[in-house]
C-alpha cells in the first residue's frame, strides 16, 4: 500500500473519545481499499516507516492508521498540549517529504467491506442461517457503525457470530476507551438487537 502524494499536505489534530488518544487527520488518503493498520509497539512496525519514525517520540505507545487519519496513542506521563503540535509537524513533514506510509500490510483480519464482500459473495438461497445472519450484521456494522466509529479515530471489525452474541473487534481510539464499554452496549448492541432479532449480546476484543 502505498501513499498518495498529489499536493501539500495539511494535519490537523483532532481529539477523540478517548483522552489517551488523538486523531491526525490529513486533506488526502494515506492508505487505499478501506486498510486499516495498528502497531503497538516499534517491533510490530517494521512494514509501516511512518509508525516506526513516530515510536521514537518515548511517549508514543500505539500507532493507528485508516483511510486519511493516524490515531496515536500516549503514554500517561504527558499532556496532549505538551506534544500535539510536534506531532503534527512530524507527520506533515514526513509526508509532504515523500516518507512512506506503509510497505508491508500488517497480518491483521480484513476490511468489514472486504469480508461482508466475500460473504455476499457466496451468499445463496440455501446457504445456512448463521451465514445470513452474518452477513445482516457485517452490512449494519458497514453502513451505520464504522463510519461513526471511524470518526472517533478507531475501528469496529466483525469478528465472529455464535449463539447469538456477537464479538467485534476495536482497534485505533476505541480500544482502551473508557466510553467504549458504554457505546457498545447502549449503542451497538442496541441497533443490532432491534434489526436482527437473532442477536442476544455484543461483546468486544481490543487489540
Amino acid at each position: 500500500m502505498d501513499p498518495i502524494i498529489k499536493n501539500a499536505v495539511i494535519i490537523y489534530a483532532e481529539s477523540t473519545p478517548n483522552p489517551a488518544s488523538m486523531k491526525f487527520v490529513a486533506n488526502q488518503l494515506l492508505v487505499k481499499d478501506g486498510a486499516t493498520a495498528q502497531y503497538l509497539s516499534k517491533t510490530e512496525a517494521k512494514g509501516s516507516p511512518i509508525a516506526m519514525k513516530l515510536f521514537e517520540f518515548p511517549f508514543v505507545k500505539a500507532v493507528f492508521i485508516a483511510n486519511n487519519f493516524v490515531t496515536i496513542s500516549k503514554t500517561d506521563n504527558v499532556q496532549w498540549e505538551d506534544i500535539t503540535q510536534d506531532l503534527r509537524d512530524f507527520i506533515r513533514n514526513y509526508i509532504n517529504n515523500g516518507g512512506l506510509i506503509i510497505t508491508e500490510a500488517p497480518k491483521t483480519e480484513m476490511p468489514l467491506d472486504s469480508s461482508f464482500k466475500l460473504k455476499k459473495e457466496a451468499f445463496t438461497e440455501h446457504v445456512a442461517p448463521v451465514i445470513e445472519v452474518e452477513v445482516k450484521i457485517i452490512e449494519i456494522l458497514e453502513q451505520y457503525i464504522r463510519p461513526a466509529v471511524e470518526g472517533d479515530g478507531g475501528s469496529i471489525t466483525f469478528k465472529s457470530f455464535k449463539e447469538g452474541v456477537v464479538t467485534v473487534i476495536l482497534r485505533g481510539a476505541c480500544s482502551g476507551c473508557p466510553s467504549s464499554a458504554i457505546t457498545l452496549k447502549a449503542g451497538i448492541e442496541g441497533l443490532l438487537k432491534k434489526m436482527i432479532p437473532e442477536v442476544k449480546e455484543v461483546i468486544a476484543e481490543s487489540l
